[in-house]
């Protein structure tokens, strides 16, 4: 039997490389339908080792760990893009993982990612690769201020990420090439796109070559973390439904098997930009849980099962919300009084650390407006977030 042609039916157990907050929707999701898991992690009490069958605690690059996870696994699936995709590749040559390495080595590297976008036709904020403070310099004569400076690999909520707009930013952004931690990493700079919002559409594909896309989220980040995502997005129809267009060429150019979210710029004029790809499940992704027919993480299951697409109609106008370290003294004296159109979700994990993601909230509401109301109520967020 062809891979394009396997179906991995329930009962199945799913090996998941990684094993953070997604992997811990992942495996609920998939639990629900039948599947049985597996977990490979690093770190003892994982969010997903909570829920999952099996654990197995093991550093990403050691092959017994991946042996081992292979053995009791049908197939196998990664939580997030920042696995090496060496061991992915090892992985493949003794086990199945739908996904691949291929589209994994392209979504790590920022350079390899906007050229395969650019190679497709499709616009990205134009960028140069520098390597020193004289290459970082002539690229702002080029491109102008403000520039983002961004490393070509690694780097999540921020981390890695230098806004330039003047000399004194150009001074501390070029202490990076001398600092040890960035030595032998790549670096890129891209023009500042002056765009009117952040959108991202969550698309999926199984090995049928069968495409879903979910409503567009409009997304509002602070300090560099998504704060809130709003669906349906505040742009117009057109834009919504050229950004959806945007999402399945990029997805089926990849020939991906799974989700991939695609995170644009939306100008006023209704252009778009695309700015990165996660080939996953993802945090803009996470109000399908309550506010869709199907969810992202059921769909990810479908997806590499090569099962059956689900619907991913919006059944209610949606807020999503993280919650961060800071935020979750507060919360948690809350949730006896919560307003009844909020739904919370959260990850397991021990220790609130400042900035980060410890779960979400899910608003829904008649309208969106009706939603950022509520959201605007919860001292919570008012008075712990900072834009």
């Amino acid at each position: 039997m062809s891979k394009q042609d396997k179906v991995v039916l329930p009962g199945s157990t799913i090996g998941i490389l990684g094993g953070g907050q997604l992997g811990r929707m992942i495996t609920l999701a998939g639990k629900a339908m039948g599947y049985r898991f597996v977990t490979l992690d690093p770190v003892n009490d994982c969010p997903c080792a909570q829920v999952a069958d099996e654990y197995i605690q093991s550093e990403y690059l050691d092959e017994q760990g991946a042996t081992i996870l292979s053995q009791k696994s049908s197939i196998i699936t990664y939580e997030f893009e920042n696995v090496n995709a060496s061991i992915v590749e090892y992985i493949e040559e003794i086990s199945d993982v739908p996904q691949g390495s291929k589209l994994l080595k392209i979504t790590q590297n920022r350079i390899t990612e906007k050229t395969t976008i650019a190679s497709m036709g499709i616009p990205t904020a134009p960028f140069q690769v520098v390597d020193s403070e004289v290459a970082l310099t002539k690229s702002i004569e080029t491109l102008g201020l403000p520039v983002v400076m961004k490393t070509a690999t690694g780097g999540y909520d921020g981390k890695g990420q230098w806004v330039i707009r003047s000399n004194q930013d150009l001074i501390e952004a070029a202490k990076a090439f001398q600092h040890p931690f960035y030595q032998g990493i790549e670096f890129i700079i891209e023009q500042f796109v002056p765009f009117e919002k952040e959108l991202s559409v969550i698309v999926a594909r199984n090995r049928k070559g069968e495409v879903e896309t979910f409503p567009v989220a409009e997304n509002i980040h602070c300090n560099n973390i998504l704060h809130m995502s709003i669906v349906p997005a505040r742009v117009q129809a057109a834009s919504l439904k050229a950004a959806q267009a945007i999402a399945i060429k990029i997805a089926n150019h990849l020939e991906l098997v799974g989700l991939l979210a695609v995170e644009m710029f939306y100008n006023q004029d209704g252009s778009i930009y695309i700015n990165e790809l996660a080939p996953r499940p993802h945090n803009s992704g996470h109000y399908t849980m309550d506010a869709c027919i199907t969810t992202q993480f059921e769909q990810h299951i479908r997806a590499i099962c090569n099962l059956p697409l689900g619907r991913t109609d919006l059944l209610s106008p949606v807020v999503m919300m993280n919650l961060l370290g800071q935020h979750m003294e507060d919360f948690y004296t809350l949730i006896p009084s919560l307003p009844k159109e909020i739904k919370f979700h959260l990850y397991g994990k021990k220790e609130a650390i400042v900035n980060r993601k410890m779960g979400h909230i899910n608003i829904l509401s008649e309208t969106i407006n009706q939603a950022l109301d509520i959201a605007d109520q919860l001292s919570v967020f008012r008075e712990k977030q900072t834009c």
